[in-house]
């Protein structure tokens, strides 16, 4: 019989060999950290406080900035402690963990931006209907759906990569339990089953990416039939930061997919984990608040309301002679 040991913990890599090295890591990383969840978080703020964006496109972008938020809250807290602590490990329930959630906000964010891009359909050609189509109890019940969804998809996934216990090496060359990386160490019968659910996965993608396509030429054909250039300009300002926003969702995905796995730490490694796992929720709250203007609106006002309070300055009493 062959000997072998069952892994319990895993190894990540540290792409500093100086301990100096891994605290700017640390802190460069903080400070991207910080600033995704400033941007998301006043993102949430402005829909929640401002009544003119109580509508469904504002809806489904206050769950979107949400799971920014707690997608990024997956891996890079853990990196930066790694980082500041000299810490390498991570517990075999904390790699569940972190591929559980990371399939689960990125399942169920993509399925968001599925039901934004039906939501823009909606309001650009039909709009007449946009009131009835798109009513409260539709919006919350696709909200639900997008949840459930995510949910789901990253239960087979997760579900699966660890029915089975691990053995042999248990270094990942990744900051975090990166898939392809946790894959290589999984046995073949795991590994066979979990290309199967990425082929189906990739099959149900591309009739997305079909509807998006279809859903997207109608949008601009609408838009090209409007007779001003104001009504054009706003039209196009309404669905122009989703499909930003889509097109980096996308691009991340394919990243992740098509993107080199190396077995040895690397810099190219860094980067191409952080196309897609930070670049996307830093970058989303930018986008939406440079190309929406009442999103833009709101926040200059919240901004200006923090930073110069009115002082109530109450009137003095008259004295009665």
């Amino acid at each position: 019989m062959v000997n072998f040991t069952i892994i319990t913990e895993f190894l990540l890599i540290n792409f500093a060999s100086i301990w100096e090295l891994q605290v700017v890591y640390a802190v460069f990383f903080i400070l991207i950290y910080l600033s995704t969840l400033m941007g998301n978080f006043l993102t949430i703020t402005a829909i929640v406080t401002d009544q003119h964006l109580h509508a469904p496109m504002y809806f489904f972008l206050s769950n979107l900035s949400f799971l920014d938020i707690c997608y990024i809250s997956v891996t890079l807290p853990k990196f930066i402690v790694n980082s500041m602590k000299g810490i390498q490990s991570i517990s075999l329930l904390g790699c569940m963990a972190q591929i559980f959630f990371i399939l689960f906000f990125g399942g169920t964010e993509f399925a968001f931006l599925m039901t934004m891009s039906y939501d823009r359909f909606v309001a650009i050609c039909h709009p007449l209907h946009y009131g009835v189509i798109m009513t409260p109890a539709r919006c919350l019940w696709a909200a639900v759906g997008s949840w459930l969804t995510g949910f789901v998809y990253s239960a087979l996934h997760t579900g699966n990569m660890f029915r089975l216990p691990f053995s042999g090496s248990n270094v990942i060359h990744q900051f975090f339990c990166d898939i392809p990386q946790v894959l290589q160490l999984a046995s073949l019968d795991v590994y066979n089953t979990e290309y199967l659910l990425l082929a189906v996965s990739s099959c149900l993608l591309l009739m997305c990416f079909a509807f998006l396509i279809i859903s997207y030429a109608h949008i601009f054909s609408s838009v090209l039939k409007i007779p001003s250039v104001e009504g054009r300009y706003k039209a196009l300002s309404t669905c122009s930061p989703h499909l930003i926003v889509l097109l980096l969702f996308l691009l991340s995905v394919i990243i992740s997919v098509l993107g080199p796995t190396s077995d040895k730490s690397s810099v190219q490694n860094l980067l191409i984990a952080m196309a897609y796992t930070i670049v996307p929720p830093f970058m989303n709250p930018i986008i939406y608040s440079l190309r929406n203007q009442k999103i833009k609106v709101v926040l200059i006002r919240m901004i200006k309301m923090a930073l110069f309070p009115k002082k109530n300055v109450s009137s003095p009493k008259k004295v009665r002679g």
